[in-house]
């Protein structure tokens, strides 16, 4: 896969700890602290497809080592 993954659907596995939102644009948030988790469903009646991170729960920790 040459392109990053910017977003996932419900039932997919979180790669990273953090704050998604959906991406219906109406602002649902779903939080999440443990990758390896699976994204749950869109809120009932939202129109979106996907989840996208909003906010990364470990900034610092994107380069190991360093």
């Amino acid at each position: 896969m040459s392109e990053e993954q910017t977003s996932w659907h419900p039932g997919e596995i979180v790669p990273e700890s953090g704050i998604y939102e959906c991406d219906c644009g109406a602002g649902h948030h779903w939080s999440t602290d443990v990758k390896g988790h699976r994204f749950p469903p869109v809120p009932a009646g939202c129109p979106g497809a996907a989840w996208a991170l909003r906010t990364d729960a470990h900034p610092d920790s994107s380069h190991p080592g360093t």
